[in-house]
């Protein structure tokens, strides 16, 4: 019962914000870099962050460190969805939070470049995540393939508060009721992008932290290789990659080669949730590290060979598979 009146709420809630975005003209323009058309209403992600202050509410205030780690970043997102921020102020914010983070965690204890490499993964993943919100559906379904997948394993191995993962399963659904359209009544935005990375990344960490398993970093494999060589293919063309542009994988499928964009998101969120099982069923398996290694090398030239395939598709304007 109490799930049913939390979706209620989260859904009441991301009604309430409609009326405000819309009153406060909170709008996403289309630009070159947008998959959209339309002009559509920014900022519904706004429900993730707000899911998780009624958690902490309802909680007693469960992880405190994290929520005001949440809130810090969230709203230097929703303010950046209202006005442009410079790049430098909210990498500074980021940074802080992800410091306020890894304070619950401990990690300020370990070696330096144990802070550094953790620094590096998770501001990395918080701006892969954002930069991958460009279509219809894609931030919540992807969330849905790796949130799912943390249900399944907290059953066993009760490494974060169950609650917190189906108060976040509900603000996703709720989100994807209003996005998961062909016209979408809303977009998640930064802070819809952002704060879901952010929660998506405290759940792995926990897992991470509980199991002494790396190999659950492949829970987000998907996203990192498209946003990772994307990035790389701009540098070796001399690109500006601060710059907006069309050139993830997902966004040549949709744009390019003109796949529906609720098809391409279920594509991704389905490749995702595939490897996620795969890995559950490998590390149950007690394997060897080398076996381990060889398994998540398997998997990136899997997904390097998916990535160059549609580059060379797109690029060569071939027939769609469906036409031939």
């Amino acid at each position: 019962m109490i799930y049913i009146i939390f979706g209620l709420l989260l859904f009441g809630l991301e009604l309430v914000y409609f009326r405000i975005a819309d009153h406060f003209n909170i709008i996403d323009h289309p630009n070159e870099r947008s998959s959209h058309t339309v002009v559509t209403l920014r900022g519904g992600g706004v429900i993730f962050p707000l899911a998780l202050i009624l958690y902490s509410l309802n909680s007693n205030f469960e992880y405190p460190y994290f929520i005001s780690a949440l809130m810090l970043i969230s709203i230097i997102s929703f303010v950046d969805d209202i006005r442009n921020i410079s790049n430098k102020v909210r990498l500074i914010v980021q940074l802080i939070a992800v410091g306020i983070m890894f304070y619950h965690f401990q990690l300020w204890d370990q070696y330096i470049w144990i802070l550094i490499c953790s620094y590096i993964v998770v501001i990395g993943a918080i701006n892969a995540y954002n930069f991958m919100d460009g279509i219809n559906g894609i931030t919540g379904l992807y969330s849905l393939s790796i949130i799912c997948p943390f249900l399944y394993l907290n059953q066993s191995l009760k490494f974060i508060d169950n609650n917190f993962l189906l108060i976040t399963t509900l603000s996703i659904m709720v989100f994807l009721f209003f996005n998961f359209r062909i016209k979408a009544r809303c977009f998640a935005g930064d802070v819809g992008s952002v704060s879901m990375a952010f929660i998506v990344l405290f759940i792995l960490i926990s897992l991470v932290i509980t199991t002494q398993e790396f190999l659950y970093l492949l829970f987000l494999i998907v996203y990192g290789m498209d946003s990772g060589l994307t990035m790389i293919m701009r540098l070796l063309k001399k690109e500006n990659i601060f710059e907006p542009h069309r050139k993830h994988a997902y966004q040549l499928l949709s744009n390019e080669l003109e796949f529906p964009q609720l098809t391409v998101s279920g594509l991704y969120a389905g490749l995702q949730l595939l490897i996620n099982s795969f890995t559950i069923y490998f590390i149950s398996l007690n394997a060897p590290n080398i076996a381990k290694l060889i398994f998540s090398l398997f998997v990136v030239v899997f997904l390097l060979g998916l990535y160059l395939s549609t580059r060379s598709y797109s690029q060569h304007k071939i027939v769609r598979w469906w036409q031939l």
